[in-house]
């Protein structure tokens, strides 16, 4: 059970079925927060509330919320009021469809919290929910009020408990106009093949072994101030210029990020050779030792320049045969003399 301080009492509405839950934040911050000081002798920086109409300093027992009205009054709104809207999120967090994982777009993800099941009547309805939720490979639609507002929430599984995220309403994400290049830009095959070699470099993550270098480095500059020692130093910035060639960009990435993974040097030939891939393909392969008449024949045609030999083509009329032992079996047949190879 979460040792946490829940956010939030209410029930998951599932049709006629509900379940008692308690919402608790599913992450935190391990940012390092700062106080604003006075420079000059350290001394805190503090706000203070005070009231205008009496031009005094306020308790936090006397601050309430108000509205402001267009012409500047102000309207006050106590909880008493916001508790009895007449919608039935106010306490519920209520299911209204399923649907596949993929039809949420990122986009429109926000906070994330874990549904907990609230004492013991609610155990059988959260865990029905849950294999149910399981078993579809889909997730919950759900409607909810938190912080003076409704919100749209997407319950799925994770592990043994359900977890919430709020999601954005579509009309508060905006549309990706004038963002992508506004040019005519083709990108070539053997760019695309350097691209993949490098994505295939780089491979896969493990999410746990990422960390927050910032916040280490900030971690230590506070300690050595603390003990009046020198500040680490920063590392010298990689010499750079503007990138002219995008092909000697992607392979330079590639050749980085392999001995990054402490791969041999040997195979950084392997990457200049992508881009020829193709024709080499096409190519036809070097064969050794004699041709019969045909495929002599095709390789005059083709004028090829990749055969370990060159060979003159044979002529003459009828069928033309190679000298072999296995002519001289052949008595019907004239025995067709060689030419000599020019020298």
């Amino acid at each position: 059970m979460l040792h946490v301080r829940s956010i939030w009492n209410g029930a998951i509405s599932f049709g006629l079925v509900s379940i008692p839950i308690k919402l608790v934040n599913a992450t935190e911050s391990h940012s390092i927060s700062f106080r604003q000081i006075h420079t000059e002798d350290g001394g805190r920086i503090r706000y203070r509330k005070f009231c205008e109409l009496e031009d005094r300093e306020v308790t936090q027992g006397e601050i309430g919320k108000g509205y402001e009205d267009a012409d500047g009054s102000i309207i006050p709104i106590t909880d008493e009021d916001l508790s009895s809207l007449p919608i039935p999120t106010a306490k519920t967090i209520e299911i209204v469809a399923f649907v596949p994982a993929d039809r949420i777009d990122p986009l429109q993800m926000d906070a994330a919290y874990y549904l907990q099941a609230s004492g013991a009547p609610a155990a059988k309805p959260y865990t029905l929910l849950r294999e149910a939720l399981k078993r579809s490979n889909k997730v919950a639609i759900a409607k909810f009020a938190l912080r003076g507002r409704e919100r749209l929430g997407m319950l799925r599984v994770v592990g043994e408990a359900i977890a919430m995220h709020g999601l954005l309403w579509p009309d508060e994400v905006r549309a990706p106009e004038g963002v992508a290049p506004d040019t005519n830009v083709t990108v070539r095959d053997q760019e695309l093949d350097l691209a993949d070699a490098l994505m295939d470099t780089l491979g896969e993550v493990d999410l746990e072994d990422l960390h927050d270098e910032y916040r280490e480095a900030v971690e230590e500059v506070i300690a050595a101030k603390a003990a009046g020692e020198a500040l680490p130093q920063a590392p010298e910035p990689a010499a750079g210029g503007k990138v002219l060639d995008l092909m000697a960009a992607l392979e330079n990435s590639v050749r980085a990020a392999r001995e990054s993974r402490g791969e041999e040097a040997g195979e950084h030939a392997e990457v200049k050779s992508l881009p020829q891939r193709t024709t080499a393909r096409a190519a036809p392969k070097q064969t050794g030792g004699k041709k019969s008449a045909s495929t002599a024949k095709k390789t005059a045609a083709k004028k090829t320049t990749a055969s370990a030999k060159k060979t003159t083509a044979k002529s003459g009329q009828g069928t033309k045969k190679t000298a072999s032992k296995s002519t001289a079996k052949k008595t019907t047949t004239k025995k067709s003399t060689p030419r000599k190879r020019p020298a």
